[in-house]
C-alpha cells in the first residue's frame, strides 16, 4: 500500500465512496443512499462484504445492484471474510477510501437511532469520513439543512469546508455551525454583575472565535449561519440538531492522541452516536 497517498489527503472531494454490504434489511437502502452520492459527486463506488462470498449471497446483490441502478462496470465488490472492523478499515486503505458509508439501527422502533459496536469501532478508528444514516430509502431524500460542530479544534475548518463541499454539491442552502459552551456555574447570584459580565466577555470570545473560522471558508451562495448552544458537548449539539430537524449533523472525527481533550471529546462524541438525531458524518482530516 503506497501510504503516500494516504498521508495529508485532503478531507474532500469524495473521490472513492465504499458501502459495507450486510445482507441485512436496510441493505438495500443503504446502497441506494451510497450509489446517488457516488452520481452526484463523481466518485466511484465500492461495496465490501466482510464474509463467506456463496452463489446466493452474490445473485442477492447482483438484485440490489440492479433494483438501486448500480452499474457493474462503474462500481467494483470486495468479498472478504476476517474480523469486520478490522477487515473493513484495512480495505478502506488499501483502495484510499475518502467515505465509507455504513447504516443505523432503529432502537426499538421508536425514531431513535444508534449504531451497534462493529460500527462505533469502525467510527473511532477509520482513516477515511463515516456517514452513518439513520433512515435510508431505495428513493433518497433531498438534503435541505446540515448541522456542523464548530468546536474549537484545528480539524474544524476542514469539517466546515467539508460540509460546504457536500452542500453545493448536494443543493444544500442551510448550514448551521453550532459551537457548544458548557457555562460553569460562576456564581450562585446568576444576577451578580461579576457573572454576567464573565458569561458576555465568554460568549463574545466564543463567537468572534467561530466567525473566523467561517471567514476563512468558501462559502460561496451557501447560506452559513454560527450559533451557540448551552449545554454539555455532545448532547447540546445533538439536541439543536434534532429539535431543528436536521437532515445531516457533521462533526470532526475523534482525536488520536490519548491526552486530556481527546478524552473529554471521545466522551462527548458518545452522546451522539448513542441516540443519532439524524444522519451523521464523521469528517477524517488527515493532518
Amino acid at each position: 500500500m503506497d501510504l503516500s497517498k494516504l498521508k495529508k489527503r485532503p478531507s474532500y472531494p469524495f473521490e472513492t465512496i465504499a458501502v459495507a454490504v450486510s445482507f441485512s434489511p436496510r441493505c438495500q437502502p443503504v446502497l441506494a443512499e451510497a450509489k446517488r452520492l457516488s452520481d452526484i459527486l463523481g466518485a466511484s463506488l465500492l461495496l465490501l462484504h466482510i464474509g463467506e462470498k456463496t452463489a446466493e449471497k452474490e445473485q442477492e446483490l447482483d438484485e440490489m445492484m440492479a433494483a438501486v441502478g448500480v452499474n457493474p462496470n462503474h462500481s467494483r465488490v470486495i468479498w472478504m471474510e476476517g474480523d469486520p472492523v478490522d477487515t473493513i478499515l484495512k480495505l478502506c486503505k488499501l483502495n484510499i477510501v475518502d467515505l465509507l458509508v455504513i447504516g443505523a439501527l432503529e432502537k426499538e422502533n421508536l425514531l431513535k437511532f444508534y449504531i451497534g459496536s462493529i460500527a462505533r469501532n469502525i467510527s473511532r478508528k477509520a482513516k477515511c469520513s463515516v456517514l452513518l444514516l439513520t433512515n435510508p430509502t431505495d428513493e433518497p431524500v433531498k438534503f435541505k439543512k446540515i448541522v456542523v460542530n464548530g468546536v474549537e479544534n484545528p480539524k474544524t475548518i476542514h469539517t466546515l469546508n467539508t460540509s460546504l463541499y457536500l452542500a453545493k454539491n448536494l443543493k444544500v442552502k442551510d448550514v448551521v455551525v453550532v459551537t457548544e459552551m458548557d457555562v460553569p456555574a460562576i456564581a450562585m447570584d446568576s444576577t451578580a454583575p461579576e457573572a454576567k459580565i464573565i458569561k458576555k466577555n465568554l460568549t463574545e470570545e466564543v463567537e468572534e472565535t467561530l466567525q473566523s473560522v467561517i471567514d476563512k471558508c468558501d462559502v460561496g451562495d451557501v447560506k452559513v449561519t454560527d450559533k451557540i448552544v448551552k449545554g454539555k458537548p455532545g448532547y447540546a449539539i445533538s439536541k439543536f440538531a434534532r429539535d431543528k430537524k436536521a437532515d445531516l449533523l457533521v462533526i470532526n472525527s475523534p482525536d488520536t492522541q490519548l491526552n486530556l481533550l481527546d478524552r473529554i471529546f471521545a466522551h462527548d462524541i458518545e452522546y451522539i452516536l448513542a441516540d443519532l438525531p439524524c444522519n451523521l458524518l464523521i469528517v477524517h482530516s488527515r493532518v
